[in-house]
């Protein structure tokens, strides 16, 4: 069986394991992370609501910018136009150890 955990961070809930990259919106620095369960082979610890005995390491790879999202507004017969872009910020995140106590 594989050892993993659900995490909670920026709102987000996230199912890492252990050299896992994931993807998450921009972060700034200080933002900590939950634990809300942790899986090793059988054993199960569920959080009410979080587990403070379970310690997550991740490491911030990069920033970077996703694919542009394009809107365009039209109206006809009225020269009505609008057009606007957008590019999310992600931060991608190593999840370099998941230790239980």
């Amino acid at each position: 069986m594989k050892k993993y955990a659900i995490i909670k961070l920026q709102g987000h809930q996230y199912q890492v394991s252990e050299n896992d990259e994931i993807l998450v919106d921009k972060m700034s620095e200080g933002k900590e992370l939950e634990v809300l369960l942790f899986v090793d082979g059988d054993k199960v610890k569920v959080g009410k609501p979080t587990l403070k005995d379970v310690s997550i390491k991740i490491k911030v790879i990069n920033e970077e910018k996703g694919d542009k999202i394009k809107v365009f507004k039209f109206k006809s017969k009225s020269r009505y136009r609008r057009h606007r872009g957008f590019r999310a910020q992600y931060t991608r995140l190593l999840v370099e150890k998941i230790s239980s106590k």
